[in-house]
């Protein structure tokens, strides 16, 4: 397999720092002293810190996360360990950094904010670490693991661990009122993780089902100035009936314009608009 070349791991070890960062600045402004909690390796360390504050947060994110280092190192090899470990050593020491000798103060003492900061920095390091083809570690182990071994998606075992990690929260600190904006957190987590990775194209996907294709597929060249492809079926109850339809990408500001196109042209037309998240390629 072709190895990146020497600027490609550079960066790649930049997103790392960078992630790392933003994940122990993250759980010292935001999390930690609002008493709150995230999901993953994280938030097992907040549960054990918050019962045990004789430790340091960067010791506990170490001694929580070695048992899936090791699992890592059973069944993805040598690479991807040295890439965990070093995303878990630098999110311990920068996270005793911050809180330990620099004494960085909470940004908030709301829990809302808290929670929505809190996710939105989270969310940004384990989306910096993974471009930077590395992993958090911990619970992730456990989901790929489990999605190699089981019919169970990798995220939805994460979900359950997650989901998991916030009863033990409310059994350990006894807040439900916090447990649920933690989770409020998390979700804030998972969509910046996917703003992170897959970006967020201001475009639509319209697929339209009409009987009058040739003044659509012209009118929405000429005025929405956009190329799509038109392809034909059969409809599911009625198999002789041939369907037509346009497949179109469109930016959300001519959406309107779209609607207003297929309304004056063919208003008996079938229209889905669905999310667009990524684009590769040309159409």
């Amino acid at each position: 397999m072709k190895q990146p070349s020497r600027s490609l791991q550079i960066l790649q070890y930049i997103y790392v720092l960078l992630g790392t960062m933003s994940m122990a600045f993250a759980v010292v402004c935001f999390l930690s002293p609002n008493n709150m909690v995230t999901g993953g390796g994280i938030g097992i360390a907040l549960i054990l810190h918050y019962i045990f504050t004789s430790l340091t947060l960067g010791t506990l994110i170490i001694m929580v996360s070695i048992p899936f280092v090791i699992l890592g190192f059973v069944y993805f090899g040598k690479q991807y360990t040295f890439k965990t470990l070093l995303a878990m050593l630098t999110t311990s020491f920068f996270t005793d950094l911050f809180r330990e000798v620099l004494h960085l103060k909470p940004l908030t003492d709301d829990i809302l904010l808290a929670a929505v900061f809190g996710g939105m920095f989270i969310g940004l390091g384990v989306g910096l670490v993974i471009k930077g083809r590395s992993s958090t570690g911990s619970t992730s182990v456990v989901g790929e693991i489990m999605a190699m071994k089981s019919k169970f998606k990798a995220s939805e075992v994460l979900l359950a661990i997650d989901v998991t990690i916030m009863f033990a929260f409310i059994i350990a600190h006894g807040d439900i009122k916090k447990a649920l904006y933690s989770m409020i957190g998390v979700y804030v987590t998972a969509k910046m993780i996917d703003v992170i990775l897959i970006g967020r194209p201001p475009r639509k996907v319209v697929q339209i089902v009409s009987n009058n294709i040739e003044a659509l597929t012209e009118q929405i060249r000429e005025r929405i100035e956009e190329h799509g492809t038109v392809f034909t079926g059969v409809g599911l109850h009625h198999q002789k009936q041939i369907k037509t339809v346009i497949l179109v990408t469109v930016e959300t500001s001519k959406i309107q314009l779209l609607k207003d196109i297929i309304r004056e042209y063919d208003p008996e037309a079938f229209l889905i608009i669905s999310e667009a998240s990524e684009f590769l390629g040309r159409d």
